[in-house]
């Protein structure tokens, strides 16, 4: 967690069981350790016929580090994580050339990249993910979570929540609600190079605002910018390897609840989230008004986020 690293993993499982009743179809977590260098990690799916056939996953496994040679990734591990493959290495090149080269490589789709950041999601509950991968027992600074009930699209790992501003290094998003100006906005960033995976639009809320932020801007005004650029009913939190933010559009109509300390920071759809992470005792909390947003760094106290 912010200042000291903490049970990052355990404790958004624990407010993600709290709240699975919202949606038992797919589970997922954003997790953030320390920022080394120029060491990145990649977290890449495999699809399924592949993640089961050590033939085929070494061939992929082979044309998937070819490609990162090429872009000069000094690759350090290679471990396969349930259905995913982890890479681990240096590189200081362009990341989003980098992340375009691999998913050129047919029957892989990257869920994270980045400095501190790493993806776990999966089909089920958080009590399925921890089986698969062992989430529990991570240690890092800070992190969001995810249940789902899939109302749009697929019930498979490419849809779950957390999105990772493909292209971009370290921001990740959790998402309620609907953008209603998705297409436009995903045109925009498309006609300037920007790729995704799915027809989720909280995909494109994540290349958003990693786009802004790439501008110039901070993650503040980014979220200050959405407010005013993005249509919809909608409550969401970014998270970057510097810090944790929310939106919440004007209506209101999304709940989101905040637990605030000297110590901590947890923020839920649901107040049962942060009683099962404090050990259902009395909490003094208060939900954002309508149309705000805000963010904590790691210069201000821990935080720990789970929505949905």
């Amino acid at each position: 967690m912010f200042g000291q690293p903490g049970p990052t993993g355990t404790a958004l499982l624990n407010m993600l069981r709290g709240c699975q009743h919202r949606g038992p179809d797919s589970t997922g977590l954003a997790l953030y350790g320390p920022v080394t260098g120029d060491h990145l990690i990649l977290r890449i799916l495999l699809a399924a016929d592949l993640a089961t056939d050590p033939e085929a996953w070494g061939k992929r496994r082979s044309l998937v580090e070819a490609v990162l040679a090429r872009h000069r990734f000094e690759t350090a591990e290679v471990s396969l994580d349930g259905a995913q493959l982890r890479i681990s290495g240096i590189f200081d090149g362009d990341i989003q050339t980098l992340s375009y080269a691999v998913e050129e490589v047919e029957g892989v789709e990257i869920f994270s990249l980045g400095q501190s950041l790493e993806i776990l999601k999966d089909v089920g509950t958080a009590d399925e993910l921890e089986a698969r991968f062992g989430c529990g027992s991570y240690t890092g600074y800070h992190g969001i979570g995810h249940v789902r009930l899939a109302t749009e699209s697929d019930v498979n790992p490419s849809s779950a929540h957390p999105f990772w501003a493909y292209g971009f290094k370290d921001v990740a998003i959790v998402h309620n609600g609907q953008i209603t100006n998705y297409y436009k906005t995903r045109r925009r960033l498309e006609q300037r190079g920007y790729r995704f995976r799915t027809e989720n639009d909280s995909e494109v809320i994540a290349v958003y605002l990693a786009d802004k932020m790439a501008a110039g801007n901070s993650l503040e005004e980014s979220l200050e910018q959405s407010l005013r650029e993005l249509d919809g009913t909608f409550s969401f939190l970014v998270s970057t390897s510097d810090g944790i933010g929310f939106a919440k559009d004007p209506i209101g109509a999304k709940p989101m609840v905040v637990y605030e300390t000297d110590e901590l920071v947890a923020i839920g759809s649901e107040e049962v989230s942060l009683q099962h992470l404090l050990g259902h005792q009395p909490i003094d909390t208060y939900e954002p008004y309508p149309g705000t947003s805000y963010t904590w760094s790691k210069s201000t106290p821990a935080t720990v986020a789970s929505a949905n």
